[in-house]
């Protein structure tokens, strides 16, 4: 399951390094700030290997796209989660220091494909009634 996240790259952690069994290991942390305009989130992700490299071409405040994994680990009866990314690059729009903020997200149909907006009467009371000589419909 690959899942992406595109925010604003707030934080590279240091590089952790390793030996394991099947021989050296490094991994980087690094946060990104989602892109929402009225509640952004702070996201920590973790790159292994490879990767980790990678993000030393970028700078704090890209506007980055992060491809990632999500998986959670038990250990000692407590439950640990780690979003791996596997692909980082730039986002479509450029740089985040120097671009525009990502436009917010709109309705899926467009506005031209919509009537346009009547006037409407005002509400009539829940236990309004009619009496036969009068036809009168409330709109």
């Amino acid at each position: 399951m690959a899942l992406e996240l595109v925010g604003k790259l707030i934080k590279v952690l240091p590089e952790v390094t390793g030996q394991g069994k099947n021989g050296a290991w490094n991994k980087q942390d690094f946060v990104i700030e989602t892109l929402d305009s009225q509640y952004p989130k702070k996201v920590c992700m973790t790159a292994w290997g490879e990767k980790a490299n990678d993000l030393k071409q970028f700078a704090d405040g890209d506007t980055l796209k992060a491809t990632f994994s999500a998986e959670s680990r038990e250990y000692n009866d407590r439950w640990y989660t780690e979003l791996r990314a596997f692909r980082i690059e730039i986002a479509d729009g450029g740089e985040g220091s120097s671009a525009a903020p990502a436009p917010a997200r709109s309705n899926p149909a467009p506005q031209s494909s919509r009537p346009a907006a009547q006037s409407q009467p005002a509400a009539m009371p829940f236990n309004t009634t009619f009496d036969d000589e009068s036809n009168d419909l409330p709109f």
